[in-house]
């Protein structure tokens, strides 16, 4: 019993080394391209400032998504796993339905009612795909 509880804790062991082997990232690589990603998402909203209007909501919908699935795929590669880049698309689905929503809000009527409806199968097409291949 001894010997198979060494074996087993072994086993484990290798395992867990192999969860951080996986990791391909410095922490402070990571750290500073997370500060890099806020950064750049500062100056896109502040480009957006001078907009008016919708044109300054789509704005700041690319600006957002933007950053969202920029974290999203940071994280997927500090922290590489399947959950990771299914997370990332996820996240790219929803930033894209957020900024095809407000492109909607330009139009009028039954236009607009096709128009949301299109976005919406969109994400949930991509949303799909990515369940898929999780």
């Amino acid at each position: 019993m001894r010997k198979l509880n060494v074996i087993l804790a072994l086993v484990g062991f290798s395992f867990s080394m192999g969860v951080v082997a996986e990791q391909t990232m410095p922490h402070d690589v990571y750290v500073t391209d997370k500060d890099r990603i806020q950064r750049e998402y500062d100056v896109d909203k502040e480009r957006c400032d001078s907009l008016a209007g919708n044109a300054e909501d789509i704005c700041e919908a690319e600006a957002k998504g933007k950053k969202e699935v920029a974290e999203a795929d940071l994280e997927a590669r500090y922290k590489p796993s399947r959950k990771a880049s299914y997370e990332v698309k996820v996240v790219k689905a929803e930033a894209d339905y957020r900024v095809a929503k407000e492109r909607c809000d330009d139009q009028a009527g039954n236009v607009k009612d096709v128009c949301l409806e299109e976005a919406k199968a969109a994400e949930a097409a991509a949303k799909a795909d990515a369940k898929r291949e999780y």
